[in-house]
C-alpha cells in the first residue's frame, strides 16, 4: 500500500490503538495490587490522623504501619449492638456491603437523616486500648452534603461520648465553602464536644454563626461553615445518624454504661 493511501492510514491507526490498549491493560493489571495496597495504606493513615496517633500526614509507609499496630479492628452487628466474630474485620468492606441487597438494610426514608438510602448490616469499628481499657473509639461515618456523599471518621474518648477528632477522607464539596470540612481549624472545634445528651440521644448541632460558650447547649454545638449551610447540615445529620441506636448507638451505650460504672 502507498504511504498516502487511506487503507494504510487506517491500518496503522488501528494497530497503534491495539498496541496502546494492550499496554494500558497490562499496566492496569500489573498495578492493581499496588493500588489496593496504597488505598489500604491511605485508609490507615486517615484513621491514625483522626485518632491523634500521627502528628502529620507526611510520614513513611513504615511509620504508618508501626502506628497502626495500636489499632484493633472489629465488626459490630448493628441489630445486636455488639461485636460479631463470623466476619473477618480485615477483609470486610462495609461500603461494598451497603450496596449489596443481600448484605444491606434499606433505611426508612423518615429515618434516613444521612440521606444514604441503604446501610450495611454490620459496621467496622476501630479501638485503641491502654492495657485492657479502651482509650479511643473510631467509627466510620458517611452522609450527603451539598454535591456529594461525605466519607469520614469520628474518634470518641473512653466515655464513648466526647469527641477526640474528626476528619473526612472523600467528598466533592465546593472548595472554600463546603470543602472547609477539611480545614484543621474547623475540625479542631469538635474536640471536647459531646455527642449525646443525658438521656442518650445524639444531639450534635452545626449552627449558623459561632457557638456562644455561655449557652448550656454549647457542649453539643459546632460553628457552621460560612456560605455552606447545606454541607453544615449534612455533617450534623450524618453524625447524629450513625450514633443512633440502630447503628453504632446501642454498642456505644453499652460502653458508656461500663465506663460510668
Amino acid at each position: 500500500m502507498g504511504n498516502d493511501s487511506v487503507a494504510k492510514t487506517l491500518t496503522v491507526a488501528t494497530l497503534l490503538c491495539l498496541v496502546c490498549s494492550i499496554l494500558v491493560s497490562l499496566s492496569a493489571i500489573g498495578l492493581r495490587e499496588r493500588q489496593k495496597e496504597n488505598k489500604a495504606l491511605d485508609e490507615k493513615k486517615n484513621l491514625l490522623l483522626v485518632a491523634g496517633l500521627l502528628d502529620s500526614d507526611d510520614v513513611s509507609r513504615e511509620e504508618i504501619l508501626k502506628a497502626y499496630e495500636a489499632v484493633e479492628t472489629r465488626v459490630i452487628d448493628f441489630e445486636r449492638g455488639d461485636f460479631t466474630t463470623h466476619i473477618d474485620p480485615e477483609t470486610y468492606d462495609q461500603e461494598r456491603a451497603s450496596r449489596n441487597p443481600s448484605e444491606n438494610h434499606t433505611i426508612d426514608p423518615e429515618e434516613d437523616l444521612a440521606g444514604i438510602k441503604t446501610r450495611a448490616r454490620y459496621g467496622k469499628i476501630y479501638i485503641v486500648r491502654e492495657g485492657e481499657e479502651i482509650s479511643l473509639i473510631v467509627i466510620p461515618v458517611k452522609g450527603k452534603g451539598l454535591w456529594s456523599t461525605l466519607y469520614g471518621l469520628l474518634a470518641l474518648g473512653p466515655d464513648a461520648n466526647t469527641v477526640s477528632g474528626i476528619g473526612f477522607y472523600a467528598h466533592g464539596e465546593t472548595p472554600g465553602l463546603g470543602g472547609e470540612i477539611d480545614n484543621p481549624s474547623w475540625q479542631a472545634l469538635w474536640k471536647g464536644k459531646k455527642i449525646y445528651d443525658p438521656e442518650g440521644h445524639p444531639v450534635v448541632r452545626v449552627i449558623k454563626g459561632q457557638v456562644n460558650p455561655d449557652n448550656p447547649e454549647s457542649i453539643h454545638q459546632i460553628d457552621g461553615l460560612t456560605g455552606a449551610t447545606v454541607t453544615s447540615t449534612g455533617v450534623e445529620n450524618l453524625i447524629n445518624y450513625w450514633h443512633e441506636e440502630d447503628q453504632y448507638g446501642t454498642f456505644l451505650a453499652k460502653l458508656r454504661e461500663s465506663y460510668e460504672h
